[in-house]
């Protein structure tokens, strides 16, 4: 018998028509027993005319294989091909099951390593700019409903913790456009260390008096959106929006797929049932030209500007751009050249598979407005109608926050998330350094975990060589606080400035109790590097004890994502169990 030959000498088009032999039916072959079986009927080839039937007693010469280019376009799966072999002709093949494709999973998510642990002797100011965005929080909700755990990157703590509303008083009048609150307490995973708390609340606008809003939806029709969660899903959550919009209102619909088109021009608010219909024609096809689709809504919102008003660009993609300018940095500096007319940018995240949350961050960041995943029609109706007061007024541009720790109350210090809003010491004092902007009723949260001077929790050895300084002028301050901001329409920023105390509370509220199972869940979805081993049933008791007022159920659903991750996730085998099962 011939030598068998490995199939990577074959040549592709020998192979794919071995392939094709093998997915088609088997050909009745005439039993011995039965007399009455016709022989094969003789096929003609290119190189030979048709038989005649005189010529039956002839043995039938095999079937011709069809033409390369025909077998190749029929061919479903070449990895099949892998588990056959050649044993020289006459060939038998074995039969096989195809092989189905296997969809890959293309999300993107931007690398971040978790803000590191600074000495306060060394490092004694942190600083950095606010983040009002929630999508990371929504999307590793969707992750978890799905029964997967999320990808690290996935997770952005800030994210997770100002998903919720802590409950901080607003402030007195407008003259200040935010209240801060800040609290110190033990960790709930280690109470040799502290949480201190530091919470911005907005002042708040009723609906009814936002100023007139010019909006411009910037809608991806990409045949990447013909699904039921992405622009099914989108449009169902913009209509939540129509019923809210008021005459003095103007609203345009631009789409982009291959190229960019307007869908419907700049229209009054109280025309429902035309923005309806044009909501109700959107359709998904063809591939993502976004740089396009972002330059034309741009112009319609340039071109609509209302003075005084609410200008902002409205965003809403899997963020699969793919055509056109497609550079992540490219893309940036079209956006920051766009914000200096006055025209924000507020990012929707759509979908799973190929979800690009990098481009949609960066692109919100970079166009002074936040970002936001929708997972369910809910969700959508939270950003663009419950909390469109906060998603789209702004009331405080460039919001920075520096904190300068005492060395003599604080050996060590880390700020929990934010990572891609850290900024440099400097940066601080530079008005013309871009940052985080607050919409009106929003409330924006930052936590940092702190070990205190003779503590020994310390995850940090000292210098050799630093003698820490004894100065007791400010002995009872933890640390000092400074936020700026800008308001609306100003080029220079505002400063507030305050001392943090350093005597702790003898117990934590519950808002800086849920605070803290918010920042341990998203720890320990990274990871756990940071919380001495805090479990999630550990995070869901300490949630379930903060639930407090929970009027829409947004803690109750929390602490259901802490028991799905749970379920998920690897346990070590119990110590008891291990011994009892070796008996």
């Amino acid at each position: 018998m011939p030598a068998k030959l490995p199939l990577r000498t074959l040549p592709l088009a020998l192979a794919t028509a071995l392939a094709l032999a093998a997915c088609a039916p088997a050909r009745q072959t005439p039993r011995a027993t039965d007399t009455h079986a016709a022989p094969p009927a003789p096929v003609a080839t290119a190189d030979r005319p048709p038989p005649v039937t005189d010529r039956l007693s002839a043995p039938p010469a095999p079937p011709a294989p069809p033409s390369a280019p025909a077998f190749a376009r029929e061919a479903r799966s070449l990895g099949a091909l892998k588990a056959m072999q050649v044993a020289g002709a006459p060939m038998r093949i074995a039969s096989f099951a195809p092989v189905l494709p296997v969809a890959v999973n293309t999300e993107h998510y931007t690398h971040r390593d978790s803000n590191p642990v600074q000495l306060a002797s060394e490092q004694p100011v942190s600083t950095f700019g606010l983040d009002v965005d929630t999508g990371s929080y929504t999307n590793v909700r969707r992750m978890l409903d799905a029964g997967q755990l999320p990808p690290a990157d996935a997770v952005r703590a800030e994210e997770f913790i100002n998903y919720f509303d802590y409950g901080y008083t607003p402030p007195q009048d407008r003259s200040q456009p935010f209240s801060v609150t800040t609290e110190l307490a033990p960790a709930p995973w280690n109470p040799q260390r502290q949480l201190l708390l530091i919470g911005v609340q907005g002042y708040r606008v009723p609906a009814s008096a936002i100023p007139a809003a010019n909006l411009v939806f910037l809608v991806d029709t990409s045949g990447s959106m013909n699904e039921p969660d992405k622009l099914p899903l989108l449009k169902a959550s913009l209509k939540q929006l129509v019923t809210k919009l008021r005459r003095q209102d103007r609203v345009a619909i631009v789409t982009y797929a291959g190229s960019a088109g307007v869908a419907l021009a700049s229209t009054p608010g109280d025309r429902h049932a035309t923005i309806d219909a044009a909501i109700d024609r959107l359709g998904a096809y063809g591939s993502t030209n976004g740089a396009a689709g972002i330059d034309l809504a741009y112009a319609e919102a340039e071109q609509g500007f209302i003075k005084g008003g609410v200008n902002r660009v409205i965003l809403a993609t899997d963020g699969d751009f793919n055509v056109g300018t497609v550079s992540e940095e490219a893309l940036k500096t079209t956006i920051e050249d766009h914000r200096k007319s006055g025209v924000a940018l507020t990012t929707l995240g759509f979908g799973q598979g190929n979800y690009n949350d990098a481009m949609a961050v960066m692109l919100a960041d970079a166009g002074n407005g936040s970002h936001h995943y929708i997972d369910s029609l809910a969700e959508g109706r939270r950003v663009l109608v419950d909390e469109m007061s906060a998603t789209l007024l702004t009331i405080a541009k460039d919001v920075k926050v520096q904190v300068e720790f005492n060395p003599a109350q604080v050996k060590e210090y880390r700020l929990i998330g934010y990572e891609k809003r850290v900024l440099r010491r400097e940066d601080f004092n530079n008005d013309a350094v871009d940052s985080g902007d607050i919409g009106a009723g929003a409330n924006v949260t930052a936590l940092y975990e702190i070990t205190p001077a003779g503590s020994d929790a310390a995850r940090v050895d000292p210098l050799r060589y630093t003698t820490p300084k004894n100065d007791d002028s400010h002995h009872g301050e933890l640390a000092f606080l400074r936020l700026r901001y800008k308001l609306p329409g100003h080029d220079r920023s505002s400063l507030i400035e305050r001392p943090i105390a350093a005597q702790p509370a003898h117990g934590a509220s519950a808002r800086l109790r849920f605070a803290a199972a918010v920042a341990a869940f998203a720890d320990r979805l990274r990871g756990g590097r940071y919380t001495d081993g805090y479990d999630y049933a550990h995070i869901a008791e300490l949630a379930r004890g903060a639930r407090g007022d929970d009027p829409d159920g947004y803690r109750a659903g929390f602490v259901q994502l802490v028991s799905l991750a749970d379920g998920l996730s690897t346990h070590a085998p119990d110590v008891a169990d291990d011994a009892t099962a070796q008996r």
